[in-house]
């Protein structure tokens, strides 16, 4: 392996679940007397945490009331039309039997994180998933990769961090990881290139290769 450890990001990378946070915002939205967001306004949204995602959309002044109504809706329909990404299972699999260490790295609440992977039937695959409240910080604080790293055993210079968005990146430049993105998510190649990313794949099986010598 060309890399020791793989660090995922979740929404967008390993999995698709727009369709779950679409309707969750559109019903807090909805209960709040507010117009419900577009698909493409959550997508914009989302990415630096729920509580950012619904400042963007609800408005600052409104987020302890829109958490309020979402919590409770995300908890009872999360694993409604939550699938995984083409090529996510296959390539966890072979990091794995090739004796990579691998963890989600996420900004999505991490106890729903580990509900959805267990769900999907790859967290025997991975060493750890690691979200928002699981420590104090979120991408792209470098203090929130090394935790990881040290909990799961593995070190900046052999890590490569895959993500579909800016968030990642910076995470991976703020703590020295290398970083691969993916157009599977929220933003273009052309986006990711020009926050900085350099190696970018359309998706997970392009990704492959890429990992190995």
């Amino acid at each position: 392996m060309r890399h020791c450890t793989i660090l995922f990001d979740l929404d967008g990378t390993l999995i698709d679940h727009f369709k779950a946070i679409h309707r969750c915002h559109a019903y807090t939205l909805r209960q709040l007397g507010l117009p419900e967001p577009t698909m493409a306004q959550v997508r914009a949204a989302v990415g630096a945490g729920m509580e950012q995602a619904i400042a963007r959309l609800a408005g600052p002044e409104r987020v302890a009331a829109a958490l309020a109504i979402y919590r409770p809706y995300w908890d009872a329909t999360m694993l409604d039309d939550v699938r995984l990404l083409p090529g996510a299972r296959e390539l966890l699999t072979a990091l794995k039997q090739g004796g990579a260490r691998t963890a989600v790295f996420t900004n999505k609440h991490g106890p729903s994180s580990r509900r959805i992977c267990a769900h999907l039937g790859i967290a025997s695959l991975l060493d750890g998933i690691f979200g928002a409240n699981d420590t104090p910080w979120i991408k792209p604080d470098a203090r929130f990769v090394q935790h990881v790293l040290t909990t799961i055993g593995g070190d900046a210079a052999s890590t490569v961090l895959i993500g579909d968005s800016p968030y990642d990146l910076a995470a991976a430049q703020n703590a020295g990881l290398a970083f691969y993105g993916v157009t599977t998510g929220t933003h273009t190649a052309g986006e990711l290139r020009a926050a900085g990313a350099t190696t970018i794949f359309a998706s997970l099986a392009a990704v492959g290769p890429a990992l190995v010598d």
